[in-house]
């Protein structure tokens, strides 16, 4: 069976943490294909994020009294662990920081949420009733990949295969250049198959849009105006 994201051992949910939910629901709903609606069969009446109808995420207010006054916007993403308290205990060893230790979610899972040694901040999560992303390979619009840049690539790759006992086969580790570099961050790469709303959002002022090239193929960093960013490249066909 090929490996993609939602398996164990592979990056397997996100939740976008923001001050303007409204905001971010409607860029990227037009520039990504992405649904939100209250998930009516939750206690919490949460928001879901779904593409085609398969849900790969959720939606929260930072401005909402459970968070620290002051939590800034940012996206958690969630790594499916086999074993949460031997996985943070085998991080620590490794000079990881212990932000949240490990919890029960109801019966949905267990979570932990930690920064690596680079200072990437990352979750992980031992699923119970609540698996993660399920998601059909090509589908456009849906989790791709997850791409870690920072001074340090081999050394994290290193540190996350010593963590999770295994290798993380969908996670690239790339060496952050230049003095413009930022803080070293988790971002999901979304294949779409077009990237021209995209492209828009950023004529129409909505979002910052800035273009690379990676290996060959053209890839865009979309960033909302509060600064959660994502690299979107083409659908392979």
């Amino acid at each position: 069976m090929t490996t993609r994201l939602g398996s164990l051992n592979e990056f397997s949910w996100m939740d976008l943490k923001t001050r303007d939910p409204a905001g971010t629901a409607a860029l990227l709903s037009t520039t990504l294909g992405w649904r939100f609606a209250v998930d009516e069969e939750d206690w919490r009446k949460a928001v879901k994020v779904s593409v085609d109808g398969r849900p790969i995420g959720g939606l929260s207010d930072v401005a909402s009294p459970v968070y620290p006054p002051g939590t800034p916007a940012h996206i958690a993403y969630y790594l499916a662990v086999d074993d949460i308290d031997r996985r943070v205990e085998a991080a620590a060893a490794q000079g990881a920081r212990l932000v949240v230790p490990p919890f029960d979610a109801g019966d949905q899972g267990r979570i932990a949420t930690l920064t690596d040694p680079e200072g990437a901040a990352f979750s992980l999560w031992q699923r119970r009733h609540f698996p993660g992303w399920s998601l059909p390979p090509r589908l456009a619009g849906s989790p791709h990949r997850m791409i870690l840049a920072c001074a340090r690539p081999d050394e994290a790759r290193h540190f996350y295969e010593k963590t999770i006992g295994a290798p993380l086969f969908c996670a690239d580790f790339i060496a952050a250049v230049g003095p413009g570099a930022s803080a070293p961050q988790w971002e999901l790469v979304v294949a779409v198959d077009d990237l021209d709303d995209v492209i828009r959002a950023h004529d129409e002022g909505r979002a910052s849009v800035t273009s690379s090239e990676e290996h060959g193929r053209h890839v865009v960093r979309l960033s909302s105006p509060e600064g959660l960013s994502f690299l979107v490249r083409r659908s392979e066909l």
